[in-house]
């Protein structure tokens, strides 16, 4: 497993003792980006758009508006593009095992 991975293992960990009250939420931080190249994300991975919104989820549509900037993703969906942008392999596992 990569240290990134091996990071979001521990932050699932941190998140599930905030939830049960044996931890302070305060301790805890996520640092998102403010802007997100969805365009550059696709691009990387080497998919079309309707590839790219059916392997992870999106609305073609909803795609399309994100990268000709018609629309700006809310911070959940920033930080849903940053993990696929680092770990798409384990994304796509992810979905797939649901």
């Amino acid at each position: 497993m990569t240290s990134f991975g091996k990071g979001l293992v521990e932050a699932a960990r941190q998140a599930q003792a905030i939830a049960r009250g044996k931890a302070d939420p305060e301790t805890y931080r996520v640092t998102l980006p403010e802007e997100i190249d969805v365009r550059a994300i696709r691009r990387q991975l080497g998919l079309t758009q309707a590839v790219f919104a059916s392997r992870y989820g999106f609305p073609v549509g909803t795609l399309r508006d994100l990268e000709q900037k018609r629309a700006r993703p809310d911070a959940s969906t920033r930080a849903y593009l940053k993990v696929i942008s680092r770990e798409p392999e384990a994304v796509q596992r992810a979905l797939s095992a649901a």
